[in-house]
């Protein structure tokens, strides 16, 4: 893969202590209109906790992840915990809130502010399509952004409109796309944690409502309640805990880029494949050395584009890839092995901390049914949200 100067300084980078994950838990990703979002924080937080071996009362800092209902979240969801006087801050950054929030911390643990912190991502969803608001004091559809008014910021059209693209300049197919949803649901199967433990075959998916076409409802992403925490600490330290430490070996992080084939401005071409290069440049490592991948696929299409963009096949060639089985947990890299978004689920303010927790899962063959096989060494993020993106890189 050809390299790109970074925009971050990687010298510095490898100056920083090294930063681990010792601790990941979750709860269940479904609906559960019987709990708030403290109730289903408490849960993952524990979880986390007993999975690190650390009490509350180690945590220094900590950081959480919604998009809905911010302002006071952090408070008490750490609250419900314990109130400790600990800096607690929220953080939104859409569907990459959670990821955004493991993303500083690390920042700040590397720097040695901290050396125990704790993130923490939840939502609780409303049913129906997520849209974005107008903009302007009055709520006037003319104060709002250019492709808002064209109809072009609703993401099942953006990823349809894409697909359409892809399909006409490199030949994929729809029944290529629905695979991706098939692939998802099978592995969906063996997560706990998933919203849709629900096998599905191609004709399923392809026979499903018509969303945008040539997306199906199946190939959607659902709306979900959920919450999903993570223990992060120095390497240093780790030791001194008892949950395996997974470091955070490379990272990056950025906005869309202008380009004149872009569709709208949250799945552009062109940067993921930036950030997936700078992120590998600090990790020192290609695609060939990463075994198992979570990519951001709210949309079916978004699983094939990553797929590309990250590297791991030519360009134009992402949706043969998942249709030959390369993607599968047996094949040349596993991707979205816990049923990514569409299976899992999407409670937009965990998901990041989700990809992360089942990353981490993989890397210490802890994945149970869903394990990748060949002990792998190293795993990938790729978290998209309206705003930015995220990707990181772990190794054992």
């Amino acid at each position: 893969m050809s390299r790109v100067r970074n925009r971050v300084n990687k010298e510095a980078w490898k100056k920083l202590r090294e930063v681990c994950i010792i601790g990941t838990g979750m709860h269940k990703f479904g609906r559960w209109p019987d709990k708030g979002v403290e109730a289903m924080s408490r849960v993952a937080i524990q979880e986390a906790l007993d999975d690190a071996g650390v009490e509350f009362d180690d945590i220094q800092a900590g950081w959480c992840g919604r998009v809905s209902n911010i302002t006071s979240t952090g408070l008490n969801v750490f609250g419900a915990m314990a109130r400790n006087g600990i800096l607690v801050d929220n953080v939104e950054k859409a569907c990459a809130s959670s990821s955004t929030a493991v993303r500083i911390a690390t920042w700040a643990v590397a720097a040695g502010i901290y050396d125990v912190v704790l993130c923490v991502g939840v939502e609780k969803m409303e049913r129906g399509l997520v849209t974005a608001g107008v903009g302007g004091a009055g709520g006037d559809p003319l104060d709002a952004f250019f492709a808002y008014q064209m109809g072009l910021f609703l993401m099942p059209a953006e990823y349809a409109l894409r697909a359409v693209r892809h399909m006409s300049e490199f030949g994929s197919t729809p029944e290529q796309f629905a695979q991706v949803s098939v692939k998802s649901h099978k592995n969906a199967l063996m997560n706990p944690y998933a919203q849709y433990q629900i096998d599905m075959s191609l004709q399923d998916v392809m026979n499903d409502v018509m969303i945008a076409d040539p997306l199906t409802r199946s190939m959607c992403a659902p709306s979900t309640d959920g919450a999903a925490a993570t223990v992060i600490c120095a390497k240093e330290v780790a030791h001194k805990y008892k949950g395996k430490p997974i470091t955070i070996a490379g990272w990056s992080s950025g906005t869309p880029e202008y380009n004149p084939r872009a569709v709208g401005d949250d799945v552009t071409e062109g940067f993921v494949r930036r950030m997936g290069q700078e992120a590998y440049d600090l990790a020192d490592v290609t695609p060939k050395d990463i075994k198992v991948l979570q990519v951001h696929d709210a949309f079916a299409p978004g699983e094939i584009f990553a797929i590309e963009e990250l590297g791991f096949c030519e360009e134009g060639k992402g949706g043969q890839f998942v249709w030959d089985g390369a993607a599968d947990i047996d094949g040349e890299v596993a991707v979205n092995t816990d049923g990514g978004l569409e299976s899992r689920g999407h409670p937009m303010g965990a998901t990041g901390i989700a990809m992360l927790a089942e990353i981490v899962k993989q890397l210490r063959g802890e994945a149970g049914d869903r394990q990748v096989p060949g002990d792998p060494e190293y795993g990938m993020i790729q978290n998209m949200g309206v705003g930015g993106c995220n990707i990181f890189i772990l190794k054992t």
